[in-house]
């Protein structure tokens, strides 16, 4: 028998409140509870009891939202199981359909949280809009969806691996870097090796070869290839290796010398004011300290930045005149710039040097890789200044889409289209093939996991908006998004991730091949009543 709304106190003490998170669910409250209190709360509605609400979520120490949620959910299944209803069942599949649809498109398309979805949905007076069944649904539809791609046949890609994080939980993905496919997302509790083996494994028994690894030098992922895929190079990840340790050092020491000269100026402004000779002699004597100290700081930074330059320079895989770079001859030049920083005697950048040392034997193992390629394109039946022109070109457009300074960005794009116009003019009317060719067969060499950073991005407002309650099920809802949505701008313009790696167009929109798999493996999810 439920309680009367009377007999429930006005009052109620909830000072112990030891529950904390109003998001965490309760397990002192049972599915009865539940249902009585819906119950209760859509009474209080008809009867139009101000102030019951309020006083029903005093009296079992629950949120207004709570209540209001559940009381939602609990109208649907009321009036989906004793409603009389003059709608066919087709009609109220295509209703439930749309309603599904709209959650779908508001929480991967509009990146909203449940909440906001039901919240919408309500406004929009759609049915199933209760976040209790918004959520529902879409967990539910989510483990319809595999955790990684699949195929029958033999693929063999670059397999670009790293760790993202939603709060302290791993999550271990793996992206195809030409096509920006999802592989495989998985959500694990630790990313140990035997994690990342398993998921490596995964990935070859749903038939995905790796041609090389690029990954950091996270332990688990160094461990696992070594252990299990030593068959296949790692490459690690240069960025992460050279550019994030000693790109950082460059503008701390670029900051230093500026902040060193504006002292400078500060101490000589500071003899002029003087009066006294005692006074003029201090302050001199502190102005060529500071003309010391900026001196030493100006040449530091030159110093570093000239031999850092030299690094990146070292770095790509052709020279200025398009020719493949020597890769023993760039390691050495890279050793020696390292050398030479450690004689500037900075200990913090000195220990950045020790790591990347430690790294070298197989920091460049991407040159390999670019020599075979070279050596493929140099059976082309074109020009060699032209071919040359073109890798020149091809390492110019990366430096575009990596340059986060527009000046340095729109440098690298002229110093592409020269380059573009001196093969136009050997290749005339072949150009835009041999260029689409050749930048496609370039683009193999992959250094580093920026398209990780990049997918990293796009799943992140996702995480941000699960309040913590990140599962599989939403993880594999977001890779089937982006795998077959169609990109809007940018290189990949008017194309679906699966539509490049595969190489066949996709003529349905993402939501239509969602349904199709939901039919697929559950067929009474439409036609039922909830």
């Amino acid at each position: 028998m439920f309680p009367i709304l009377s007999e429930i106190p006005a009052v109620v003490d909830t000072t112990n409140n030891v529950f904390g998170n109003k998001f965490l669910r309760r397990p002192d409250i049972t599915t009865f509870d539940r249902l009585q209190i819906a119950y209760e709360a859509l009474c209080a509605q008809i009867l139009g009891n101000w102030g019951a609400i309020s006083a029903l979520a005093r009296y079992h120490n629950i949120s207004r939202t709570f209540i209001y949620d559940t009381l939602a959910t609990f109208e649907e299944i009321v009036e989906l199981t004793f409603g009389e209803s003059s709608q066919p069942a087709d009609i109220k599949s295509e209703n439930k359909k749309n309603a599904v649809e709209v959650m779908l498109l508001l929480r991967l398309e509009g990146k909203c949280g449940v909440g906001p979805i039901s919240t919408i949905m309500k406004r929009l007076n759609h049915r199933f809009s209760g976040q209790g069944t918004v959520s529902e649904y879409l967990n539910h539809i989510g483990s319809l969806v595999p955790s990684g791609l699949m195929t029958e046949d033999n693929v063999r890609l670059v397999f670009l691996s790293d760790e993202i994080f939603s709060g302290n939980i791993p999550i271990l993905i793996t992206v195809d870097p030409i096509s920006s496919a999802i592989l495989k997302i998985e959500l694990v509790d630790k990313r140990r090796a035997e994690e990342w083996s398993r998921h490596w494994l995964c990935l070859k028994k749903n038939g995905f070869e790796a041609i090389y690894y690029v990954t950091d030098e996270g332990s688990g992922l160094c461990s696992a290839h070594e252990n299990l895929f030593t068959g296949a190079m790692r490459q690690p990840d240069t960025f992460h290796a050279v550019a994030y340790r000693l790109g950082g050092r460059l503008e701390r020491l670029e900051e230093s010398a500026y902040k060193a000269i504006a002292y400078e100026y500060d101490r000589k402004e500071k003899i002029l004011s003087a009066k006294s000779e005692d006074v003029v002699s201090k302050r001199t004597e502190k102005y060529e300290q500071a003309c010391d100290k900026a001196e030493k700081a100006m040449g530091l930074y030159d110093s570093f930045s000239y031999l850092y330059g030299c690094i990146l320079n070292e770095m790509k895989p052709f020279r200025h005149n398009g020719e493949l770079r020597n890769r023993q001859q760039a390691e050495e030049n890279i050793q020696a710039a390292l050398e030479m920083i450690t004689s500037l005697g900075h200990e913090k950048i000195n220990d950045a040097v020790n790591k990347i040392r430690r790294i070298m034997p197989t920091l460049l193992n991407y040159f390999d890789i670019a020599r075979e390629i070279r050596e493929g394109l140099d059976k082309l039946a074109i020009d060699q200044n032209a071919l040359s022109s073109l890798c020149l070109a091809w390492q110019h457009h990366k430096a575009v889409i990596k340059s986060k300074k527009t000046d340095r960005r729109k440098k690298c794009a002229d110093r592409e289209q020269r380059c573009l116009e001196f093969a136009e003019g050997y290749l005339q009317e072949k150009f835009e093939i041999i260029k689409e060719r050749v930048y496609s067969e370039l683009d193999a060499i992959v250094q580093s996991s920026a398209m990780v950073e990049c997918i990293n991005s796009i799943i992140r407002p996702y995480l941000n908006t699960s309040r913590g309650q990140v599962n599989q099920n939403m993880l594999n809802l977001i890779a089937f998004y982006h795998n077959n949505r169609r990109y809007r701008a940018g290189k990949r313009a008017n194309k679906t991730p699966m539509e490049i790696l595969t190489g066949k167009k996709q003529d349905k929109d993402w939501t239509e091949l969602l349904f199709d798999l939901l039919e697929e493996k559950d067929p009474q999810f439409f036609s039922a009543a909830a």
